[in-house]
């Protein structure tokens, strides 16, 4: 009896030693790891951005009075010269009226003196009188000319007229008054700030001595589809911000762009011979990066490293890694320093196609 409960006994713990066997092979997991890749590469760094008319102005009142007509509603598209408001000219066009008749009446005295000074019955300072009267008169009659000129705002440029200022027909306006706002949406200027770091890079690299084209994410993160170009960059650097201003413009013939929109710059950035990581292969402890490199027997030992630009999917890494070293690239929470791990080598193109790939989706 002892012998045949040995032999029971024998037989399951040898089927359990199997069956433990079993499941602890099937439960050992296989991860995927690849290796950095140096390659040059073009990303688009990004800045917030404010978006303003190559041209806007405010319309004032010239003259104060009572608001006759208007000419235009908001947001209308109107051309240059085109009237857009009027102030009650009666009581200008009798100034005018009255001036008219005072440089006509002066005329006909210089004439007079002129006739009795060539017959020297007057002397030549009555003359120069008559004359210093006669430009006087003229000049008050321009005066007033000008005077009603100001009852009527046209528009100086092709533009879109803004929100009226609560002036209505009929509105008594002061002098200065702000009527409304006149922008030239045919082209933006576009404002972006960089840091002192990077502005040193494009300067270095040359850059501002040609054409820059830059791209433009609007607030609904669509991209405008034209380019714009780089044209100025402002001459202090901001101390209390430490960045510098530059300023891109983009024709907007269709104008969908509208003065006071914000999007994002999206400036082009060449990296030479950059060593490119998967974001995904990193982690972070105390706001350093680490990966997991993978040595010859299939130990996984944390390492730091330094990045510098960050492109999408991956980083350009700066220091830490070469390109023949195995980096982890899934499994980072489930590993410790020193586990054996299986892997499966994914080439590092193949990953960041892939990473892009599932962000298209």
């Amino acid at each position: 009896m002892k012998s045949d409960k040995l032999i029971i006994g024998w037989v399951v713990l040898m089927l359990f030693s199997c069956t433990h066997a079993e499941h602890q092979h099937h439960e050992t997991p296989t991860y995927t790891a690849t290796r950095p890749i140096k390659k040059d590469t073009l990303y688009y760094q990004e800045y917030v951005s404010q978006i303003h008319s190559i041209q806007h102005i405010e319309l004032r009142a010239f003259e104060r009075g009572y608001l006759n007509q208007i000419y235009v509603d908001e947001g209308q598209l109107v051309k240059k010269g085109q009237l857009l408001f009027q102030i009650m000219p009666v009581i200008y066009q009798a100034e005018v009226q009255k001036a008219l008749a005072e440089a006509k009446f002066a005329a006909l005295e210089f004439e007079n003196t002129k006739s009795l000074a060539d017959s020297n019955i007057v002397s030549k300072n009555e003359l120069a009188l008559a004359e210093a009267t006669l430009q006087q008169a003229e000049a008050s009659l321009t005066l007033a000319k000008a005077h009603l000129a100001f009852t009527e705002i046209r528009a100086p440029f092709d533009g879109i007229v803004g929100r009226f200022n609560d002036v209505r027909l009929g509105s008594l306006v002061d002098e200065g008054e702000l009527l409304t706002t006149l922008s030239d949406n045919s082209k933006m200027w576009v404002y972006f700030n960089v840091p002192e770091a990077e502005y040193l890079d494009y300067a270095m690299t040359g850059a501002q001595s040609s054409e820059t084209n830059v791209r433009l994410k609007l607030a609904n993160n669509r991209v405008f589809q034209r380019d714009g170009i780089v044209e100025t960059i402002e001459a202090d650097f901001n101390n209390e911000t430490g960045n510098i201003a530059f300023r891109a413009t983009f024709l907007n013939p269709e104008r969908i762009l509208r003065n006071g929109q914000t999007g994002n710059i999206l400036m082009p950035t060449y990296l030479r011979d950059a060593l490119l990581l998967p974001q995904k292969a990193t982690f972070e402890i105390l706001d350093k990066k680490y990966v997991y490199t993978i040595d010859e027997d299939g130990v996984v030992r944390a390492r730091e490293i330094i990045t510098g630009a960050e492109i999408p999917h991956a980083y350009a890494v700066l220091e830490g890694l070469d390109e023949n070293d195995k980096v982890l690239v899934e499994g980072l929470r489930k590993v410790k320093e020193g586990d054996t791990v299986r892997y499966n080598f994914l080439q590092p193109e193949d990953i960041l196609q892939s990473l892009s790939r599932l962000h298209a989706e």
